[in-house]
């Protein structure tokens, strides 16, 4: 076991899988500061079907997911592994002079090796998954460690994805999946609820919990507002999106026949253009899922009571939201079913819609 110094992973990541994820998450463990160079050069035909081509995927869009998927709550100190800094870079033939895919593995030792030493970069250590690994880590004079080579960890390829991503989506997290237009399987159903704020959503969520003996997930962009004191930056809309659907994975596992959700993407994309009138394409992509993802979408009414905790716009806004979430829902087309009533309606409403 390795411990400090520079690590190095290089790759198309094309798209990030969970192999990719087991790759940067091994290294992480073993080193200071870990560096990943993300770039493809495909000179061939793009993947027959309907897989994603390069040209709609470009380096610089999948290293903003691996970003992504790495960030924490503050932004300041850019992407974290645990306590390892990462340091994402995403190079391109046009202004990096990446060499073709196919290009002899000496040239793109070489091209790494110079790019490294134009930017005074030392690397202790290179980390990969595949065959080329050892030799080209000697090439940089660094240690090499192979992780899950032989793909028994996680059975899965860049190059699978890319023929098949439905087929591929249990391998994929679920803001990448959602980028390919799929996603992946869940491990029970999972019923949603949406609505304006005060509307009903959390206290309905908890009392069906309760009388289905199951879990719930409250819903993280609340959370997060509240941690950041109301001042939630652009970035975090995505961000927000992409970790109640982790929470929501993690709550599966303790699920018992369906899994209660409070609120989901469609609703912080919705914010997202209420707060800074524009909407990141990843989060647009994560809300256009949302049909597939939930057996069942409920609408809280906004005809309890209103609670002001301070968090909250005014009464007078939950119309407007109610509205605004009902056009949403018909934009993409996702069927619901609206609910109203006191708590115990409301339950009993829910009960009668769904199976467990």
């Amino acid at each position: 076991m390795l411990s400090g110094g520079t690590g190095l992973v290089v790759g198309k990541f094309w798209p990030p899988h969970r192999g990719h994820q087991l790759l940067l998450e091994t290294a992480a463990a073993q080193v200071n500061e870990l560096l990943l160079l993300v770039y493809a050069n495909p000179t061939g035909p793009g993947p027959t079907g309907h897989g994603p081509h390069s040209a709609a995927m470009p380096a610089a869009v999948r290293a903003d997911w691996i970003r992504e998927l790495y960030r924490g709550d503050e932004l300041a100190d850019g992407p974290r592994i645990g306590n390892t800094p990462l340091r994402v870079f995403a190079l391109s033939a046009a202004a990096d002079g990446v060499p073709p895919d196919d290009a002899p593995d000496h040239t793109h030792r070489e091209f790494v090796r110079q790019w490294l030493a134009a930017r005074n970069l030392t690397v202790d250590v290179v980390f990969s998954s595949e065959a080329y690994g050892p030799g080209f880590a000697e090439h940089l004079g660094a240690a090499h460690v192979a992780v899950d080579v032989a793909r028994q960890r996680v059975p899965i390829s860049g190059t699978q994805v890319r023929e098949n991503p439905a087929a591929a989506a249990p391998f994929l997290h679920p803001l990448v999946a959602a980028q390919l237009g799929v996603v992946p399987p869940a491990a029970v159903p999972r019923v949603v609820f949406l609505g304006a704020e005060s509307s009903g959503k959390s206290t309905l969520c908890a009392a069906l919990a309760e009388a289905c003996g199951t879990a719930w997930v409250p819903e993280y962009g609340r959370t997060l507002h509240e941690q950041k004191s109301g001042n939630l930056a652009f970035e975090d809309l995505l961000y927000i999106a992409r970790r109640h659907a982790e929470l929501e994975d993690e709550a599966a596992a303790q699920a018992r026949g369906v899994l209660f959700c409070d609120t989901n993407a469609t609703t912080t994309a919705l914010y997202s253009y209420y707060y800074f009138h524009r909407c990141q394409p990843a989060l647009q992509a994560m809300a256009a899922v949302c049909r597939q993802r939930y057996a069942h979408t409920f609408v809280c009414a906004p005809t309890v009571p209103f609670e002001q905790d301070g968090w909250r716009g005014p009464e007078a806004l939950r119309s407007f939201q109610h509205g605004a979430i009902l056009m949403q829902l018909d934009f993409y087309g996702i069927p619901f079913t609206l609910i109203e009533g006191t708590v115990a309606e409301r339950v009993a409403q829910v009960r009668s819609q769904i199976v467990i």
